[in-house]
């Protein structure tokens, strides 16, 4: 049986590490220039940096602290 893709890897997973607290998003990116699973958390708290396994599925996985996500305020209207 083939491995599974790391796209299927991100989906099988991605709503549990969501599920984690401060944990803001996850996304597929490079690591030393391998594919790997990115995890981004909105501080760099110990408590949460530990509930992020270093490898799902065989593909590394690595934290970054960018704080909180939110959504994009629209652009302002356009001036008459």
């Amino acid at each position: 049986m083939a491995a599974k893709t790391i796209q299927e890897v991100l989906a099988a997973h991605t709503d549990s590490l969501m599920a984690l607290p401060g944990v803001v998003g996850t996304a597929i990116g490079l690591c030393d220039g391998v594919a790997c699973i990115r995890v981004f958390l909105a501080d760099s708290s110990a408590a949460a940096r530990g509930r992020i396994p270093a490898q799902l599925d065989g593909y590394s996985v690595k934290v970054e602290v960018t704080g909180p996500i939110g959504p994009r305020r629209p652009p302002p209207p356009p001036r008459p």
